[in-house]
């Protein structure tokens, strides 16, 4: 009997096991070019995409919402949608982001995001859905010449076939997928364009395992390290008697700082780093640059100017250092970055360093003293001073952006992730005490004022904790479509500077007085702010006085249960007035 009875079982089981798995088997579109370039994203590490709807992108769509490992932002405006998926990568440390649309004149629109993650070294992954060749230049509903269209700011492009039965085309095609998700990986990072053709009927789907096995290719990392005579030849540079100064620009959130501590503490270092470096902790250092260089005079710039500087990281905001330096004659620039571009703003580079390891190496021959050098305790002496001006100067002036940056600043409870628009916005930033926030960020790839907000949007998605965005009224004006996005978290906080418009104009030399100056730059913004607030859901608080804005942050950063706008009204003209007073003062 239980002979019989085995024999049953082993006949039954098998199709039950196999009733389970077709049972459970997952559908998804029949294209396979799109379920395996999926499944080669998820497994190189992409665990967020940004879908933007359209026709010629329905297999895509399909396979990213239905693959386990990877969370889905869905975005109709693609210029959005690729600001949104560079906030997630950068708030994501780095981390490779895909961003799917579909054909036309959709993918120009990634164009800008693309560009400054190119300058940020962010491995954004553009995912174009295409026509099929043979339809390209022939009046067939929404087709341009697409491949390779972001030739000068991405590391590569592939055009992907449509797909056929031929093994071999197969096999071409996971190879590709894996060149460019390799490429945007390797060494500095950066975006790549993956260009999908696809034909009809887009939309089918059909009964198929999660993991179909597509080919992947891996590139194990290994520790790059400077070449030995190299690091010796450049220790010449860094003897106890020459005066370094250690220059950050913008970093990564996460850098390990306890090399640049002990390197803070050296005799001759002078370490400056601008908000954007995320070194905010690093003791020592010197975070006030612009102002610091301001209360000192061009015969004490000229005299305790350094022999070498050393750069970190991305390009610098600081106008006023990058002058100065490119005037210090004999001077010897190192920079440390993974750009694989020869970048020498001060016009003075000597040398390249891809990891920031070396300077171990190269500061090896100096010990910590007591007593800094002159050069040193100089420039503490004037940071220290220009903050206390900076105080006393924010206690006395009028109602203005200054003064009202001071108070926003100053109320910014520990923990926040600070993001900030270009223009004034960011400069303001650099005057004041910002160590409280958690990360720094600001779109200095590229510089310019689109995808701002969107960009703090995306960050904000993937961050816990609150999120701030302070901006200034032209650049909200520019991106005002991200606040229509449904997917903004509760904790996402913005303060608009709404000084009536591109208040950085009636600064810089350049065009404040120009007669076209108010018509053609600061230009006349129509910004609704509180309809705009009540009608995307946002708590809307105005102020127009520091009274008013004492007031107006206490409800700013005790509501949790909808994303937040602070009007902050400011007058123009005299901004620009009291910011230039605060240079000169």
């Amino acid at each position: 009997m239980s002979c019989i009875t085995n024999k049953i079982l082993n006949f039954v089981l098998p199709i039950r096991r196999f009733y389970i798995l077709w049972k459970n088997m997952p559908k998804n579109t029949t294209k396979r070019t799109a379920r395996h370039l999926v499944d080669i994203l998820a497994q190189h590490g992409v665990r967020h995409a940004v879908l933007s709807p359209g026709s010629r992108n329905t297999p895509l769509i399909m396979a990213f919402e239905r693959h386990p490992d990877i969370s889905t932002t869905v975005v109709i405006d693609e210029r959005t949608a690729a600001f949104v998926a560079l906030g997630i990568s950068m708030a994501s440390f780095g981390a490779p982001v895909a961003v799917c649309c579909t054909s036309g004149t959709a993918p120009l629109n990634y164009g800008p995001a693309l560009a400054e993650a190119y300058y940020r070294g962010l491995p954004l992954i553009a995912v174009t859905a295409d026509r099929p060749e043979e339809w390209i230049d022939q009046d067939d509903s929404q087709t341009i010449r697409q491949a390779g269209i972001y030739g000068n700011f991405t590391k590569t492009s592939v055009d992907l076939p449509v797909e056929s039965s031929d093994p071999d085309r197969a096999w071409m095609t996971d190879r590709l997928i894996n060149e460019a998700v390799l490429t945007a990986l390797a060494d500095r990072r950066g975006p790549v364009q993956i260009n999908v053709r696809l034909d009809a009927p887009l939309a089918d789907e059909a009964d198929f395992p999660l993991n179909e096995c597509p080919q992947i290719v891996r590139r194990p990392s290994a520790a790059i390290r400077p070449d030995g005579y190299d690091t010796v030849r450049m220790r010449e540079m860094f003897s106890p008697q020459q005066k370094v100064l250690v220059l950050a620009g913008f970093l990564q959130p996460g850098f390990d700082i306890s090399l640049l501590e002990s390197i803070a503490a050296l005799p001759n270092v002078v370490v400056m780093r601008e908000a954007q470096s995320n070194l905010g902790a690093l003791a020592g250092s010197i975070g006030n640059i612009d102002a610091t260089l301001s209360v000192s005079t061009a015969a004490e710039r000229e005299r305790f100017a350094p022999d070498v500087v050393v750069t970190l990281g991305g390009s610098l905001l600081s106008r006023y250092v990058k002058t100065w330096l490119r005037g210090v004659r004999g001077l010897q620039h190192v920079a440390v970055n993974d750009s694989d571009r020869v970048v020498d703003p001060f016009k003075r580079l000597v040398a390249v360093f891809d990891t920031p390891d070396v300077l171990a190496s190269l500061f090896a021959d100096i010990e910590i003293h007591t007593e800094p050098s002159p050069f040193k305790s100089f420039w503490l002496d004037k940071s220290e001073v220009a903050r206390r001006k900076a105080v006393d100067f924010a206690a006395a002036a009028n109602w203005s952006d200054f003064k009202a940056m001071d108070f926003v600043l100053g109320s910014v409870p520990s923990g926040v992730h600070l993001q900030v628009s270009n223009g004034t916005a960011i400069r303001y930033i650099q005057m004041f005490d910002y160590s409280r926030c958690a990360t720094v960020q600001c779109n200095r790839g590229v510089s310019g004022i689109d995808g701002c907000t969107s960009t703090a949007v995306g960050a904000a998605l993937v961050t816990p904790d609150p999120t701030l965005l302070i901006s200034g009224d032209m650049s909200f004006a520019y991106d005002i479509g991200a606040l229509a996005l449904g997917c903004i978290p509760a904790n996402f906080k913005i303060v608009v500077l709404n000084n009536g418009g591109g208040g950085i104009f009636r600064f810089i030399p350049s065009t404040a007085r120009l007669p076209e100056l108010e018509r053609c730059f600061v230009t006349d913004i129509r910004l609704p702010l509180r309809q705009l607030a009540e009608g995307y859901g946002f708590r809307y608080i105005c102020a127009d006085s520091s009274e008013g804005l004492v007031d107006a942050l206490r409800q700013f950063w005790s509501d949790d249960t909808l994303p937040v706008i602070l009007d902050v009204h400011t007058p123009g003209p005299l901004s620009a007035d009291i910011l230039r007073e605060f240079f000169k003062s």
